[in-house]
């Protein structure tokens, strides 16, 4: 009797012991009652990751890791225990008496643990859906410790590499030692700011790699990151002086990490899922050339050339034997001393040092940082005998370099334009007789040929007068049926050509040097915008129409319709067009500092946005668009209003630019649909993005989106929360609802004696972003409320679109992967069937 009651407990607890492991494996979470042993794992909620004790590859040592659960080939993500592998499977991983996550061997002995300094009691540890593992205390909601601040050699999305500029620590990646070693290897990469931020791979302490700098978009030095799947980067400050550096891609189908493998090279890898395998999209390190400072101080690699190695003119090998044994290390001296070096020493002067432009290069490391505009760049270099090369980036800004020119690398596309200081010399060796009668010659028969072309050039504008002529006054059809008014043949034979000046396609190519890459300030949807200057000295900007924009004549033509009768102090002013052939562009003044997202989304240009210069923005704005909707003789909508849109003069006054897609409105006309919905995403109203109806209440929408952005300082369409996916707008309406509205302010402008305009401020943004339109007010009312001439404001309604971005589906492939990916990102869409 008593051999039957042993076997039947003994058959109880074995039963006992299969449903607690079957829970445990169940389970997300771990705590100090229910902790795992080797054989058993914990996946998380959404079931996306495992984590559990594995063995690598060729190895029998274990380790505690988190894995991919739904893939099929093996990944492990991160480790526990790297430098501290078990010999047997005895491993437990579980919660401390103090609170610690900890890995115990079959002797209780601690190999690994999470490393709290104060006790905690009742903590546990769970593994979220991202894959990062988190212990928690008892208060819901609060981190102690995260395996995302403690990364091993893989950096995944909303993952934050990050540096202390004021401390100095840094959360950056670490290499296995081999693909059968987890512990910790000779390199580590992550973030590093000295004026710049810049993504650095060391080898131990040695530079290994360097990204280049940080532009607000990409980082210049990586020649790939033009392309769309790189565009997810995103860098940001903290008002504590740390930097954070995360990615995330609007379609999530395909699982992207990258990795900083054994041999020190960073890859994008995506999971192929036809060919059940991880593909490589990008490699920091594609060359020797790659490698940092391959050609030593003053040197230029080109991977194409052969040697790949070859001193930047004006200078020459230090060590010539060792240079032609293929040993570049010791890289390049100046051959002529510059002219300032000479006035210093007392001898003769001579003749003024000038600069040696380098196109399509990678810039070299050590850069300084200065605020000075692009022509200021250039004389504060040449005004200071220290400063030997400079570049200017307009994400960036003026980048002199006072030291050796180190990492220096030739693209075969991308890059920027380096000017390195030579001396006269050096820059005029040419002077021969030989020279001179070829070139008598030469400028001889183009004088001849000028003097020809500028006959036939005379004849021809005349043809394209009144080509141009029958263009403006016959387009009145053709816009009439792409907008849907039936008054606007009226309004458009109002535009005289003697009105708008007409500008000739050589005058323009002129004034920007046959269109120069160096002259190009950016890209839109109807194609390059370049700057220019008149031979009379006024500068300009020229909106050029790309051949292969979406964007094409009806663009062209409604802005030249709709801008060229608008006169107001916030609306950028149309200077003139010119059609000849297939070239069509819009000529307008130069707005020295370009648009306010080069400024409000820049790492370092916020700091010169106080919140005095950005309500003025706020209010120039709102000014500009009351007199699109109600001042301006004819009716117009913008519909793209849009950071990028808002150009800032020389004090950063703003002016509303790009009314390619604007439309005029009948007199007694307060909305339209359209079957053909353009705009941006992140800016559009959600009746204009869903049913094709616009309004001045659309406009309003896409106010408040941009007041929002210049309070918070952060992009609509690049927010995300460190668990989801969440709008700007999502994040204000959380904070307002949970009375902490003052947590969306941008900490620079964040000051007790604004505090109250700054909040009046938001919740005026608010309410223009209410999901349905007759719940917006009107420009009109919107610019008394920022003025306090309406104190009782109403209380908002749940903002459109406040659970997860609108991404668009439709974009760029990815060069280098079999299935295209897209970024969030800041591209007009024009192509778009409104439901």
């Amino acid at each position: 009797m008593e051999l039957v009651r042993s076997t039947n407990l003994s058959a109880l607890l074995v039963l006992l012991s299969c449903f607690c492991l079957q829970f445990g494996s169940a389970t997300d979470t771990i705590t100090a009652a229910k902790f795992i042993n080797d054989s058993e794992t914990i996946i998380s909620k959404g079931g996306d990751f495992k984590l559990g004790f594995f063995s690598p590859p060729n190895s029998t040592d274990r380790y505690v890791g988190i894995w991919y659960a739904e893939i099929s080939v093996f990944t492990v993500v991160w480790v526990a225990n790297r430098n501290n592998p078990l010999k047997n499977s005895s491993g437990i991983l579980t919660i401390s008496e103090v609170g610690n996550l900890v890995v115990l061997d079959g002797q209780q002995k601690v190999l690994w643990s999470s490393n709290l300094t104060n006790s905690v009691v009742n903590s546990s540890a769970q593994l979220l859906d991202s894959g990062n593992l988190v212990l928690q205390g008892n208060t819901t909601g609060t981190f102690l410790w995260e395996s995302f601040q403690h990364p091993s050699d893989t950096f995944m999305e909303n993952m934050k590499i990050s540096t202390d500029v004021r401390t100095g620590k840094k959360v950056q990646l670490t290499s296995w030692k081999s693909p059968s070693d987890p512990s910790i290897g000779n390199f580590s990469a992550g973030i590093e700011v000295r004026n710049i931020p810049e993504i650095f791979i060391w080898n131990d302490s040695n530079t290994y790699w360097r990204s280049g700098p940080w532009n607000s978009k990409i980082f210049i030095g990586v020649p790939d990151m033009v392309s769309v799947y790189l565009d997810g980067f995103n860098l940001v400050p903290d008002n504590d002086g740390t930097f954070y550096l995360s990615f995330s891609f609007s379609n999530e189908s395909f699982p992207t990490k990258f990795v900083l493998n054994a041999q020190g090279n960073l890859q994008q890898t995506y999971f192929d899922t036809g060919d059940d395998h991880w593909g490589i999209g990008w490699s920091a390190l594609n060359s020797d050339c790659d490698v940092y400072g391959k050609c030593g101080a003053f040197g230029s690699c080109n991977s194409q050339n052969s040697p790949i190695c070859s001193c930047i003119p004006g200078f020459e090998p230090k060590n010539r034997e060792e240079w032609n044994r293929g040993n570049w290390t010791s890289g390049c001296v100046r051959r002529r001393p510059l002219q300032c070096e000479r006035v210093n020493n007392g001898s003769d002067g001579g003749k003024k040092d000038g600069f040696l432009k380098l196109t399509m290069m990678k810039v070299p490391d050590l850069a300084d940082w200065s605020s000075a505009l692009e022509e200021k760049c250039r004389n504060q270099c040449l005004e200071n005998c220290s400063c030997i090369a400079y570049a200017y980036d307009s994400g960036i800004g003026c980048m002199p370099w006072t030291r050796s020119l180190i990492d220096l690398q030739k693209f075969s596309s991308g890059g920027v334009d380096l000017y390195v200081r030579l001396a006269y010399s050096e820059l005029d060796k040419k002077g021969n007789v030989k020279v001179i009668v070829t070139v008598t010659v030469i400028v001889g028969v183009i004088c001849i040929g000028i003097c020809i072309y500028l006959l036939w050039r005379c004849m021809a504008n005349q043809k394209e007068k009144r080509k141009m002529r029958m263009l403006l006054f016959d387009t009145g059809e053709a816009y009439k049926k792409f907008s849907g008014e039936d008054n606007l043949e009226d309004n458009v034979n109002q535009v005289k050509l003697q009105e708008l000046p007409l500008f000739n396609l050589q005058e323009l190519a002129s004034a920007t040097n046959n269109f120069h890459q160096s002259n190009k300030l950016g890209q839109g949807g109807f194609g390059p915008v370049y700057r220019g200057k008149l031979s009379s000295g006024q500068e300009i900007a020229i909106k050029r129409l790309s051949r292969v924009s979406r964007q094409g004549q009806e663009e062209f033509m409604n802005e030249v319709v709709v801008i060229s009768k608008l006169q107001h102090w916030n609306l950028v002013k149309l200077l003139g067009c010119c059609v000849e052939g297939e070239e069509k562009m819009l000529v307008y003044e130069y707005m020295p500092n370009k648009s306010l997202d080069a400024f409000l989304f820049d790492s370092i240009k916020p700091k010169l946005l106080d919140w005095r210069r950005r309500f003025n923005i706020i209010e120039g704005v709102s000014r500009g668009l009351l007199y699109l909707h109600r001042d301006s003789r004819l009716k117009i909508i913008h519909r793209d209003l849009k950071a990028s849109n808002i150009l800032l003069d020389e004090e950063l006054n703003p002016k509303i630019s790009d009314f390619g897609l604007a439309r005029i409105f009948g007199g007694n006309e307060d909305q339209a649909n359209t079957k053909r919905v353009v705009g941006t995403y992140g800016y559009m109203s959600p009746e204009y993005a869903m049913e094709g109806r616009f309004s001045e209440k659309s406009d309003v929408f896409s106010f408040g989106v941009l007041l929002l952005e210049i309070v918070s300082g952060r992009r609509n369409s690049s927010f995300y929360d460190d668990e989801q996916d969440m709008s700007l707008l999502g994040f204000a309406w959380k904070m307002w609802n949970a009375d902490n509205i003052v947590a969306l302010t941008d900490p620079i402008i964040r000051e007790p004696c604004f505090e109250m305009e700054i909040l009046r401020c938001i919740r005026v943004g608010l309410l223009c972003v209410q999901e349905f339109a007759k719940d917006r007010p009107s420009v009109s009312i919107v610019i008394s409320m920022l003025k306090s001439e309406i104190i009782d404001l109403p209380l908002p309604k749940q903002p459109a679109f406040t659970e997860r971005h609108i991404a668009p589906n439709a974009g760029s492939c990815q060069p280098n992967l079999s299935t295209s990916k897209y970024s969030v990102n800041n591209v007009t869409v024009t192509m778009v069937q409104g439901r």
